[in-house]
């Protein structure tokens, strides 16, 4: 069982897989705001509601913005380790 513990460290396997599990949650999660945020501007702007319609297009460039900075920053993770 001692080489076995050796060969799979199961605490860094552990991190890796939390750390999977938050990143491709957060990175939908972030996705899905960019899109219902674009989605309601459409829908406000059609509405003639200038005021909502500015709100929901801050908000889907916000996060499309933010989906961009989170997919730069996982490859320069992955091209640096």
């Amino acid at each position: 069982m001692n080489a076995l513990a050796t060969i799979v460290d199961a605490e860094a396997l552990l991190d890796t897989v939390l750390a999977s599990l938050v990143a491709g949650i957060g990175v939908t999660l972030i996705f899905s705001i960019a899109i219902y945020g674009v989605a309601r501007f459409a829908e406000a702007g059609r509405e003639g509601r200038a005021g909502a319609s500015l709100a929901f297009g801050a908000l889907g460039v916000v996060a499309a913005l933010a989906f961009v900075a989170v997919i730069a920053i996982g490859i320069i993770v992955m091209t640096t380790k």
